[in-house]
């Protein structure tokens, strides 16, 4: 499995599941599955409202001798109420209980935009924190606190900009090793991924396949449909493989980490054999012209009226 090397020498793989909107009572034998065909890296977070069920099922599987803990690579995330850098070990401490751990692999801000305690997800203006109530820079101290303290090998960010990765850098005294972030060919944001890796930072890649079943509230109405474009069909077309393959190949193929999501034991075995699918340069030409800056996670669930932040603000 190709792998990608973050600061202070740890290998992630580059091919891991993402268990976003895997339901409860499905995500666990999807998880086990994944362990039997091989995947090694699993990317959760407290918000997907799934991870006890994904930590029963990693842990069944390393009592059944499926896999052993050290050849895991597991990510999860800090959720928006719980910035600040007291709140930083507790929420771990959540996560790595529910997920039957005692470290993670990596550890990420889920959102640079952070929320009054207890607050999942904002209604309404007052939901929000001011920045100055909860800065990055005092969050981020609590990440470097967890990863002082042996609960975390590596720390990163999720959804940042690049400004947003320049402003963290100038505070922080361990650098961020992944940024996680939406891509595809609808989205390369090939100066970001170019920006990363001139900074040593790991690029993930989410919703890889163009998240067709997020939530109805983050869709919209014709809105195009990533694994129906005429061109990646025609790339896999020319490879005897399946849309979703070649979206995940042209991932690796980038230098990115990539964690497709499914449930399907069928599609799981699918995107895992893509890591093997090789695209040579016209595919990769062809995949590059199909850039149109197209978000599939915009964010604009975070910028209702009132709300302290923009689409600009968040991306730049």
């Amino acid at each position: 499995m190709q792998t990608l090397e973050l600061s202070g020498g740890y290998r992630m793989p580059a091919l891991g599941l993402g268990t976003w909107k895997a339901d409860p009572g499905v995500v666990g034998e999807a998880v086990r599955e994944a362990v039997r065909i091989g995947y090694r890296h699993f990317d959760c977070a407290p918000v997907y409202g799934n991870e006890k069920e994904v930590g029963l099922a990693l842990s069944a599987a390393i009592a059944a001798g499926e896999v052993r803990r050290e050849e895991l690579w597991i990510t999860s995330k800090l959720w928006n109420d719980c910035h600040g850098r007291d709140n930083v070990l507790p929420a771990l401490g959540r996560t790595l209980n529910d997920l039957k751990l005692d470290y993670l692999d990596l550890f990420l801000v889920h959102w640079p935009l952070p929320q009054r305690p207890g607050v999942s997800f904002p209604a309404e203006p007052r939901d929000f924190l001011d920045p100055a109530e909860a800065p990055l820079a005092d969050t981020w101290a609590g990440m470097e606190d967890a990863v002082g303290k042996g609960m975390v090998r590596c720390i990163g960010v999720s959804n940042f900009s690049r400004r947003r990765l320049e402003d963290l850098g100038d505070q922080a005294r361990v650098s961020p090793a992944v940024l996680q972030v939406e891509l595809h060919p609808y989205l390369a944001q090939a100066e970001l991924v170019d920006y990363c890796r001139s900074r040593g930072i790991g690029v993930t890649a989410y919703s890889p396949l163009g998240s067709k079943d997020r939530p109805e509230r983050l869709q919209h109405e014709d809105e195009p449909v990533l694994l129906e474009d005429t061109v990646i069909r025609s790339v896999a077309r020319r490879h005897s493989a399946t849309p979703a393959q070649v979206l995940v190949a042209w991932a690796l193929a980038r230098g990115t980490s990539v964690i497709p999501k499914s449930s399907s034991p069928v599609r799981l075995k699918e995107n895992f054999a893509a890591a093997g699918l090789r695209l040579d340069e016209r595919d990769m030409q062809d995949i590059a012209a199909l850039d149109r800056g197209y978000r599939y996670v915009d964010g604009a669930f975070w910028c209702f009226e009132g709300s302290p932040h923009t689409l600009e603000s968040l991306w730049g």
